[in-house]
């Protein structure tokens, strides 16, 4: 008969025990934290700008810029790899292939149930959406990705010790006022940047007016201004038309909905981890990471079914209902 191994709760409690106190002495002792420097707006990497548009101005390399191309790098990769499991000639994808495969199943499922017969036209912004956003938010937590960068003089920053070849690193110590250093990270969680998520937010919207109107043609427009019934019954038909451009602002809300739940959520989620890594540098850190990684998935998921529903609603008139 075979014997189980049981946890014994009794012995190994005195080891976790014991690796909590070494871990509180070497962060807290021998290993102090330093002071993050938080900042809303992304950090420039070059002071000089890279080139000058005539209506919009100068161009500025910023850290969410290299974190975003590290994701389309990142997305590019995996494309690659698929395609590759995909030619090798296996009937049953194995690997990235399958998990790939399940992904974008279950996406298309979800889509075909809300959307019905226009789910070809909706699924491809429904999927790349949320893929995009789900790597940007997962890149974010890559070890070092907003720890590692250039140093510069601030006024109320912290003394620096040599480590060779040009390097170095940050002490928990502040220095006198104009001889601190901060760091400005080479990467920085792209969804944390409010020009990402603004951009996102006005593709998902104005897109959404574009399949709307390509289903319904001119009668899509009665939504925002319904004037069909207004000589007829005018009371009504000025309440359908009061409705409708409530509609109207509704569409311009999203686009604030959509941008700062996105901004706020990732945002704050690095200002958490920042500052219990700093209050709390036990365990802590790595519970609030496991949470930011649970956020990102949701908000990712969050987004993306936001935008597929929206688009959805879009395609159906006053009256109708999804095909399923």
């Amino acid at each position: 008969m075979e014997e189980t191994r049981k946890w014994r709760w009794g012995v190994n409690r005195w080891w976790i025990l014991g690796f909590v106190i070494l871990t509180a002495i070497a962060v807290t002792v021998v290993s102090v934290p330093v002071r993050p420097h938080i900042q809303v707006a992304p950090e420039l990497i070059l002071s000089e700008p890279l080139f000058t548009l005539p209506v919009i101005g100068d161009f500025y390399l910023v850290n969410t810029l290299t974190s975003l191309l590290l994701v389309d790098l990142i997305i590019i990769g995996l494309a690659f790899l698929v395609r590759k499991a995909l030619k090798s000639g296996t009937l049953v994808p194995k690997g990235i292939a399958s998990a790939f495969e399940a992904l974008v199943e279950m996406l298309y499922n979800l889509t075909e149930s809300s959307a019905g017969k226009n789910a070809k036209q909706i699924f491809p912004w429904f999927a790349t959406i949320m893929i995009l956003v789900l790597v940007a938010n997962l890149t974010k937590l890559i070890p070092g990705m907003e720890a590692i960068g250039f140093m510069h003089h601030s006024e109320h920053g912290n003394e620096i010790q040599s480590i060779g070849a040009n390097a170095a690193i940050l002490l928990p110590t502040e220095a006198h006022e104009g001889e601190g250093y901060v760091v400005t990270p080479w990467f920085r969680g792209v969804s944390t940047d409010l020009n990402f998520t603004v951009s996102l937010a006005l593709i998902s919207v104005v897109m959404t007016q574009v399949i709307g109107f390509r289903a319904q043609r001119w009668r899509y427009l009665l939504k925002f201004f319904n004037i069909s019934t207004i000589f007829k019954k005018p009371f009504f038909g000025f309440m359908d038309l009061i409705v409708g451009l409530l509609e109207l602002i509704s569409e311009f809300a999203k686009i604030l909905s959509f941008s700062f739940r996105l901004f706020g959520v990732m945002f704050s989620g690095t200002v958490l981890v920042a500052l219990i890594s700093t209050l709390v540098p036990v365990f802590m850190p790595s519970l609030i990471f496991a949470f930011e990684l649970f956020m990102g998935v949701i908000q990712a998921f969050v987004f993306g079914m936001l935008t597929m529903v929206f688009m959805a609603q879009a395609t159906q008139g006053h009256g109708e209902h999804a095909e399923h």
